[in-house]
C-alpha cells in the first residue's frame, strides 16, 4: 500500500502566528511519517478503519501543536496497488478527481478540516481506480488562481483532466500545473500550486 497526502502543511490558518504554523507543520509531518505506517502496516486490517484512526491522530496532533482551534484542510489517501483501490479522507479540502474514460468524478469532502475539534471523526470511503484510469489531487491554490478576478476553478480543472492523455502520472500532474499557470499568468505565483497524480496502467498484452 502507498500512503498519500496533499497539503496537510500549507492551509493552516495561522497567518498572524508564524511560530505556531511552523510547529504545527512539523508535528503534522512527524505524525504522518510515524503513525501512517503504524496504522496501515497490517494488510489484514480494514483500510477504511485504519484511515479513520490515522486521520484522528493527525487531527489531534494539529489541535495540540497549534494550541487551540485552527483550520487545516487536508486530503489524505492510501492506495492499494494490488487491488487498485484508494481509501481516502477529504478533510474540507478541494475534491480529488477520478477519471476513467471520458468520465471524471469528484472525491468530495468526507469531514471537517483538521484542527477544529479533538473529537472530530472522519469517514474514509474507498474508490476504485480502474485499469487505464487516473486520480488527480491538487492544492486549493490551483482552483483559486485568478485571471481578471475569475478563478481557474474546479470545472476547468476537470475539463483539463478529460483532455489529458493518461500516459503516466508525471504528465497528468504536469499538464494540470501548466494549464493553471497559462490561465493565471504571473498571478499564479501568488498561490501554492501543488498537483499529484496517480495513473493505473492497463495490463500489458499477453499478461
Amino acid at each position: 500500500m502507498r500512503l498519500i497526502n496533499v497539503e496537510v502543511t500549507t492551509p493552516l490558518d495561522l497567518s498572524r502566528e508564524r511560530d505556531l504554523v511552523l510547529i504545527a507543520i512539523e508535528e503534522a509531518n512527524q505524525t504522518f511519517r510515524e503513525k501512517g505506517p503504524e496504522c496501515l502496516a497490517d494488510d489484514r486490517l480494514n483500510e477504511a478503519d485504519a484511515m479513520m484512526e490515522f486521520c484522528h491522530e493527525l487531527n489531534v496532533t494539529i489541535v495540540r501543536a497549534a494550541s487551540g482551534v485552527r483550520t487545516c484542510a487536508a486530503f489524505v489517501g492510501c492506495y492499494n496497488e494490488d487491488l487498485g483501490t484508494f481509501s481516502y479522507v477529504n478533510a474540507g479540502h478541494t475534491p480529488g478527481l477520478l477519471r476513467y474514460g471520458s468520465d471524471v468524478s469528484e472525491l468530495a469532502a468526507t469531514g471537517m478540516p483538521f484542527g477544529l475539534f479533538v473529537g472530530s471523526t472522519y469517514e474514509a470511503p474507498i474508490a476504485a481506480v480502474p485499469r487505464g484510469g487516473a486520480l488527480l489531487l491538487v492544492s486549493r491554490g490551483v482552483v483559486e488562481a485568478t485571471h481578471k478576478k475569475e478563478e481557474f476553478g474546479l470545472e476547468r480543472l476537470k475539463q483539463q483532466l478529460e483532455q489529458t492523455p493518461l500516459t503516466n502520472a508525471h504528465d497528468v500532474a504536469s499538464a494540470a500545473l501548466q494549464a493553471v499557470r497559462q490561465y493565471a499568468h504571473s498571478a499564479a505565483t501568488k498561490n501554492d500550486l501543488t498537483t499529484l497524480a496517480l495513473v493505473r496502467p492497463r495490463p500489458s498484452k499477453g499478461a
